[in-house]
């Protein structure tokens, strides 16, 4: 009897919590036969414009068309008969052929041997600002992520290189072979890198809790710190001179970075990366690759030093960066990031609609007042100056990754930020790979391009 009803209990957890996560999984073949009674719905965007749609011959042949081309290759996706689906057309797959259309006009065209129409996925993305960040890209190999603060909203995820969906059978075989560009990952958010100096958001928040007298923190930047025979220049070598933990945060100084990461207990600096989601599962519906944080009790000094600056072996997403900024941005509760607004029938009747929640709360809205000061602090007086005097108000991080450990001058270039510090609106997260130094190629450059086609 216990074996009965546990088995019972089980049937309707699976019919009714997990119904919506087995419909829609692209393993599950039932979804082809719904293909055979509804033609695939639209995906727009925000304002209406069609990101995806499918187009009917006389004949009856059906071609997914993706009128942007490129540009929301890798958020939106594909969807190909042969070579399967990804991005929203995949996570969303049993809405675009589901047919919400009026009864009597599904039984006509059913009585009729017609499809019917499914239904429209309204998402969160901007299209002006998706092509914003885009050109603002560039030529160069990254990714960005723009999100709303206050509710997690998603309006603009861009990743390069990309590719054509309206192609992708004839370019496949090319698409999968070129190693060097990866064209079909989605950097935004299975990118895995060296976070660089963005780090230091964690290691500052880690010390702010081991030390309750963190304001009190001093430290003499020569342009370097050497311990045990481990050398780390300041970015450089720029002598800082003496610095407060604000100071040190605002100039992105390694030397006092490392120093502070000797002085952290390992075990709670664990705890609070792994606070903000590092060795764990991220909120969203897009796949992603889980950042690491590799400390451990047995991490030696050179290990510790290069963490604390963001070097080392931990890694990162320019996706999940952008969740901790908001989070920051948010007063320590990251809300629940989101790609779809509301679904309607094909005629615009609305027939679902997602609405802001709470994620769970990364840290204490006192600790993320004083990184929100932290971070306005690097566009008013430190590494991110170039944002500072515009027509609105940014707080943020910059940050130098070097990813090749024969050549430093190889280096990835980011930056985290959140616009009108007072009411933060936008979220964006930039990474560009293998930045040769140019103003062209800097993160927080790009962030600025950005943000001004928004404002401006």
């Amino acid at each position: 009897m216990i074996l009965f009803i546990a088995l019972m209990g089980y049937l309707v957890y699976f019919t009714i919590a997990r119904a919506d996560t087995f419909v829609n999984s692209p393993y599950n073949q039932r979804q082809d036969a719904f293909a055979q009674r509804v033609v695939r719905g639209n995906i727009t965007d925000r304002n209406g414009n069609v990101l995806a749609t499918t187009n009917v011959a006389e004949d009856g042949t059906e071609t997914r068309s993706y009128p942007y081309g490129s540009l929301f290759s890798h958020v939106v996706g594909y969807s190909d008969t042969d070579l399967g689906k990804t991005g929203l057309e995949s996570v969303e797959n049993f809405e675009l052929l589901t047919s919400n259309a009026f009864f009597l006009e599904k039984i006509q065209n059913e009585f009729n041997g017609a499809k019917n129409r499914g239904d429209t996925v309204v998402t969160t993305l901007d299209a002006g600002l998706q092509q914003a960040a885009c050109d603002a890209l560039g030529g160069y190999k990254g990714a960005v992520v723009v999100m709303e603060a206050d509710t997690g909203k998603i309006l603009a995820m861009v990743s390069k290189p990309d590719f054509d969906p309206n192609t992708l059978a004839d370019n496949w075989d090319y698409l999968n072979s070129d190693e060097e560009n990866s064209p079909l990952l989605n950097r935004a958010t299975n990118g895995s890198y060296a976070p660089g100096s963005v780090f230091k958001i964690v290691t500052a928040l880690a010390y702010m809790r081991q030390n309750p007298d963190y304001q009190s923190y001093t430290y003499d930047c020569s342009g370097y710190i050497d311990v045990d025979n481990v050398r780390i220049n300041c970015f450089d070598q720029t002598v800082h001179g003496y610095e407060d933990l604000r100071s040190s945060f605002a100039n992105s100084c390694n030397a006092s970075f490392a120093n502070i990461g000797l002085e952290l207990d390992v075990g709670g600096y664990r705890d609070t990366a792994e606070d903000l989601l590092f060795n764990s599962g991220l909120p969203g519906v897009l796949d992603y690759t889980k950042s690491s944080f590799a400390l451990t009790e047995n991490s030696g000094t050179a290990e510790i030093m290069m963490t604390a600056m963001g070097q080392g072996n931990t890694t990162v997403s320019p996706y999940h960066m952008a969740l901790i900024t908001q989070a920051i941005a948010n007063g320590g509760t990251l809300m629940e990031p989101y790609l779809v607004d509301y679904v309607t029938n094909y005629t615009g009747t609305e027939v679902r609609r997602n609405v802001p929640q709470s994620y769970a709360r990364l840290m204490t809205s006192d600790e993320a007042a004083q990184l929100k000061e932290y971070m306005a602090a690097v566009v008013s007086e430190g590494t991110g100056y170039v944002l500072n005097g515009r027509s609105y108000t940014v707080a943020g991080k910059t940050g130098t990754a070097e990813y090749s450990m024969v050549d430093g001058e190889r280096t990835h270039s980011w930056f985290t930020g959140f616009t009108n510090v007072d009411n933060p609106e936008l979220v964006i997260s930039v990474i560009t790979e293998g930045s040769d130094g140019s103003a062209g190629g800097k993160a927080v450059s790009i962030a600025g391009t950005i943000l001004d086609a928004y404002y401006n």
